[in-house]
């Protein structure tokens, strides 16, 4: 795992320094130019957060003991990603002297402060879209929490509904066990009575007999 974290590190620097690079040169030109790099840079920078993605999944697979390593160079990695978006935006808004002169002519001094006014509108307005998209990503990493937590609960209640099934069929197999066992009881219960009232008959027949065989010789000693 170590050696993909490792793997996208370098992809990360690599393409971090083309951003750095591309940003300082965004304010020198102007037009045409000026849009296709920035529509360049804004597509590289979203090439970084997916590889910190990548890089934050990685991390979560590493062993805990190894963890803190890692979290703390991705926690810096996440602060480079806002630095070079910071400067991003406010390239998007600046110029060099050689462009605003370009763009301004013989009037630059004159509408310094129209420009000035202008970029601290636009810094303003790109401040507040930055707080919309972070409010966007926090939204869709919440709603995809919620949605992951109404998987795991589905999953739980079709657990739940395949226990409650099982104990409903265990019910029935012990109830059933209990009816047999009364039968069983109740026929044990009845052979014993027999085999009691068998025993009573063979007391009494013995009896009976005893009795007869010592009549008999009392009445012939007698008779003697």
């Amino acid at each position: 795992m170590s050696s993909d974290f490792e793997a996208y590190e370098q992809d990360f620097g690599t393409l971090t320094a083309e951003v750095t690079n591309k940003i300082g040169r965004i304010p020198k030109l102007s037009g045409e130019e000026k849009t296709q790099l920035v529509l360049n840079v804004d597509k590289q920078l979203e090439e970084v957060r997916e590889l910190l993605e990548q890089m934050d999944l990685e991390v979560r697979e590493i062993p805990i003991q190894s963890r803190a390593m890692y979290n703390s160079r991705l926690k810096s990695y996440k602060q480079e990603v806002e630095k070079l978006e910071k400067d991003f935006k406010r390239s998007r808004i600046a110029y060099s002297d050689e462009v605003r002169n370009e763009l301004l002519g013989d009037d630059a001094s004159s509408s310094e402060n129209q420009l000035i006014k202008l970029r601290e509108e636009r810094a303003h307005l790109l401040d507040n879209t930055e707080k919309l998209e972070r409010s966007s990503r926090r939204l869709e990493a919440g709603y995809q929490i919620a949605v992951e937590t109404e998987q795991v609960g589905q999953e739980i209640l079709t657990n739940l509904h395949g226990d409650r099934e099982k104990i409903q069929r265990a019910r029935e197999r012990l109830r059933e066990t209990d009816a047999n066992l009364g039968k069983s009881s109740r026929i044990l219960t009845g052979m014993l009575r027999r085999i009691i009232q068998n025993r009573i008959l063979v007391f009494a027949l013995g009896a009976i007999i005893l009795l007869t065989i010592i009549l008999a010789i009392y009445f012939n000693v007698r008779g003697h």
